[in-house]
C-alpha cells in the first residue's frame, strides 16, 4: 500500500507498529529508536504492543545536542554547521542508533514541535527523519502544522507509516 494511501486512512501509530513488528519478526530484524522532537513517544507507541521485545530492541531519547553526541555518536560539528534539525543530523542519528544497539533497522526524528524555537529557515513544525536498514539510509523532511502534540503526533504516526513502506521495499527488493 503506498504511503499516501496509509496516510489518508490515518492508521492510528499503534497500527502502523503493528505492521512493522510483522515485517521485523518476519525477518528477525530489530528495531531501534532515536528521537529527539518527540522525547521517546515513538518507543512508546512500539513498546504499547504486547511481546514488542521480541522486536524492539532499545530506544534512544537524544533530546539535547550533548545527547545526541554522547548516546549516539552525532559528530558535534556536524551539529553546529546544519544544525541539530538538519538532513546529516537525522542521518547520522539513525545510523548511531544502529551502531549503538543490536538492531538492524532503526529510525530517527529531530524537529521543530514548537511552540518556539522556530526560526524562518526552520519554521516550527519542521521535521528531519531518518531511517536506516542495513547500509541504507533514508531521509526525509515534514511540515506539519498545529500545536506541539499535533506535530509531534503528526511526527510518531509519519516515522512509522513510513517505516512500514520502507520494511516492505526491503523484503521485496
Amino acid at each position: 500500500m503506498p504511503h499516501d494511501e496509509l496516510l489518508k486512512n490515518e492508521l492510528p501509530a499503534h497500527n502502523s507498529c503493528a505492521l512493522a513488528a510483522n515485517f521485523l519478526l518476519k525477518n528477525k530484524w530489530l528495531l531501534a529508536t532515536a528521537e529527539s522532537c518527540t522525547g521517546g513517544l515513538i518507543a512508546a507507541a512500539c513498546t504499547d504492543l504486547a511481546g514488542s521485545s521480541t522486536w524492539f530492541e532499545r530506544g534512544f531519547v537524544s533530546y539535547s545536542n550533548a545527547a545526541k553526541t554522547e548516546l549516539l555518536g552525532v559528530d558535534a560539528q556536524l551539529i553546529q554547521q546544519y544544525g541539530a534539525v538538519s538532513e546529516p543530523v537525522a542521518r547520522a542519528m539513525a545510523q548511531g542508533a544502529l551502531t549503538h544497539s543490536h538492531a538492524q533497522v532503526s529510525l530517527a526524528v529531530t524537529g521543530v514541535a514548537g511552540p518556539s524555537g522556530g526560526t524562518a529557515e526552520k519554521p516550527v513544525g519542521t521535521v528531519w527523519f531518518g531511517w536506516a536498514l542495513g547500509d541504507r539510509i533514508i531521509t526525509d523532511m515534514q511540515h506539519f502544522s498545529g500545536d506541539r502534540a499535533a506535530v509531534r503526533q503528526a511526527t510518531v504516526q509519519h516515522a512509522l507509516v513510513r517505516l512500514v513502506e520502507l520494511l516492505r521495499e526491503k523484503e521485496t527488493s
